[in-house]
This record gives structure tokens, sequence and C-alpha cells, in this order.
């Protein structure tokens, strides 16, 4: 038994993380049905297996769709269980026996932050592997269209100093041709290499190997100039085949770290696309503390014992969860398009709701 939980508090974590978890199961039953029955005609149209649907689609919904909006339903919990619980005159007598607002406050910031940490792991580890396998079923069985597999006139900086180019790269193959290695030191050319094909090593154990066919080399030294040929060449060049093959929403399907590496490499590399993937990578720490806001914004509207009884503090609650999923919509979107930055436009709805909370809190009955 943990020694500062007394008994009322365990009765609150229990209704909130009761109803929280009640209604998850609840609304997701009912959007897995709708969406089951609007999609049902294009899984027969491609040939959806039942596997397929089940365990690569259905399975990875779930979560996704259950963390998105971890929001609306923690403020649906607490404004129901709490407008209950005023209803019934129970906040009445927990304050009249010197119990403060504050002290009220420490079971619902206990439950939050066990659904705070439930979501961060799920965002974070659980979600960006299902979604890998999700996104290629909704690609291949709802929009019947596939991930890019070629790219044409690709342009990277691999490390620093070094530029590589590839005229044509095959995803399938994970080949390319005509590609080239340019060194620069101190802004002065260095070394060229020229390769006919390159086709990325799947089957060593180095990270990064890739195959060089047909190899001309040229070093550059002062006045002097070295060529050399070489019919094979394996190098190490810190490079992938997913580096020149943009998948939409590709930065879904990356765990945190995977997320922090890829961004990192990116912007060493130059790469002027990234504000998708830094406005997902700030929002999964964000995210998670709406969690805390909302409950504090649910009880100071539901402890009031109101004559209407809870149907205006549902109203109120469900416009609110709808205007924070709105605007974290809308801050991505002009993170993406007008140049918001990435951890502002991730922070923006806990920074405003943080302000509604907080005057709620103070007009909330001591």
């Amino acid at each position: 038994m943990i020694p500062f939980l007394k008994r009322i508090d365990r009765y609150l974590i229990a209704k909130f993380l009761g109803t929280y978890f009640f209604s998850i199961i609840l609304i997701i039953s009912i959007a897995v049905v709708f969406d089951f029955n609007e999609n049902v005609d294009r899984f027969t149209t491609h040939h959806a297996t039942w596997h397929a649907i089940i365990f690569n689609y259905y399975l990875n919904f779930i979560p996704y769709f259950t963390n998105l909006f971890s929001a609306l339903f923690v403020f649906l919990s607490v404004i129901f269980f709490t407008s209950k619980l005023a209803d019934n005159s129970e906040i009445i007598a927990m304050i009249s026996t010197g119990l403060s607002f504050r002290r009220l406050m420490r079971p619902y910031m206990i439950s939050s932050a066990i659904i705070a940490c439930m979501s961060f792991y799920l965002g974070s580890e659980v979600i960006p592997r299902g979604s890998v396998k999700r996104l290629a079923f909704e690609n291949q069985y709802k929009r019947a269209k596939k991930n890019p597999t070629y790219a044409d006139n690709v342009q990277l900086q691999v490390d620093t100093g070094v530029i590589a180019f590839m005229e044509h790269f095959n995803g399938l193959s994970r080949s390319g041709s005509h590609f080239s290695l340019d060194k620069f030191e101190s802004k002065k050319l260095v070394s060229h290499l020229t390769a006919r094909t390159v086709v990325y090593d799947t089957l060593s154990d180095v990270r990064y190997k890739w195959q060089l066919h047909d190899v001309t080399i040229r070093e550059l030294r002062g006045m002097r100039e070295k060529i050399t040929h070489h019919d094979r060449l394996d190098s190490v060049i810190t490079m992938e085949p997913q580096d020149f093959l943009f998948i939409r929403d590709q930065q879904e399907t990356m765990t945190t770290r995977e997320l922090r590496e890829y961004i990192e490499k990116q912007r060493i590399r130059g790469s002027g696309n990234l504000k998708a993937f830094q406005v997902e990578y700030y929002k999964r720490y964000a995210s998670p503390f709406a969690a805390f806001i909302l409950s504090t914004i649910g009880l100071s509207l539901s402890s009031r014992k109101r004559k209407g009884g809870m149907g205006l503090s549902l109203g109120i609650g469900i416009a609110l969860s709808a205007a924070y999923i709105f605007l974290q919509g809308v801050s991505a979107t002009f993170s993406i398009q007008a140049g918001l930055h990435p951890a502002l436009a991730a922070w923006l709805p806990n920074i405003l709701f943080f302000f509604i909370a907080w005057y709620l809190y103070r007009r909330a009955p001591r």
C-alpha cells in the first residue's frame, strides 16, 4: 500500500481511471465498427485478408486513436465522474471535513501522471512500431497508393564537407546509377569519386555499407591529380535507402530515439524539409502534459453542484476538448506551412489551456 495515499485518494483514483478506461473501450469500439462499415467495400475490392485487417490494421488502429484522443477521454472522464460526485453531494462532504480544493486535486494529478506516462510510452515506442504496418495496410487496401519507390537527382551532405549525388535511385532494388561523391576541405575540392552504379549491402553487418561498381576516383592535391579506377569497391558512406525516399507520414513510424537521430542527421546534411518531423518530436513530449491541464479544468468546472446536473459541464468539456485537439492540428499546420517554430507549435495548446486551467482553478469552490 502506498503510504501517502489515503482511502479518499484510492477512491478517486479508482473512479478516475475506471471511467477513463471504460470511455476508451466504449468509444474506440464504436469507432472500429464505424470504420469497418465505411471501409469494408475497399477491403473486399482490394482483397485484404482477415489476418491483415485484424492484426496489421485494427490492432494498431486502436492504440493510435486512443492516444490521439487521450485528451478528450481524460476531460470527459473527469467531467463525468466528478459531476456525479458533486450531484451526490460527495464533494461538499469532502470539503466540509476540512479537505482543501488543492488537497482534493492530489488523486487527480496522480491519475493524470499514470495516464501521461502511459501516453508517452505509447507515443514513443508502441505506436510508431505499429504505424509501420498500419500505414502500409492503408496505402495498399484503403488508399490503394504505393509508397514512392524511386527518386531522381538527389543530393545529400553525408558528412562534414562530403556531398553525395545520385542521378537515379530505385528503392525496390536499393540501387542507384550515376553516383558521385565530392569531398571538400576549406571549401576546396580534394576528391571526386564517380560510380556507374551503387548497391546498398543488406547482407552486411556493417551499417551504411555500399557496393560501388565501375568506380573512378580523382584526388586533387594542389597542382597534382591522381586518378584510380576500380571495377568494384566496397565503401562505408553514411547514407541509407530511406534517405532518398520520402514516405507519407514517415515521422509517425519512428520511435522518439529514431526521430531525434533522424532530425539531427538531416540537419547536419542541410535538409530543409524537417518541420513535420520536428513537430512530431516535440508533440510527443507536449501531449502527455495535457492530462494534467485538462484534469484541472475538468475538476474546476464540475466540482460545483449545478441545478441542471452535469449537462452544462459536459457540454463545456466537449467544446474545450474539441478546441484543444483542433488547436493541435492548426498549430502544427502553421509550423509546417507558415514557419512557426516546431517547439512552440507543439506546446502552444498546452500554454493557452494552462492559463484557462489557472483561471478556472482560482474560481473553483473552496
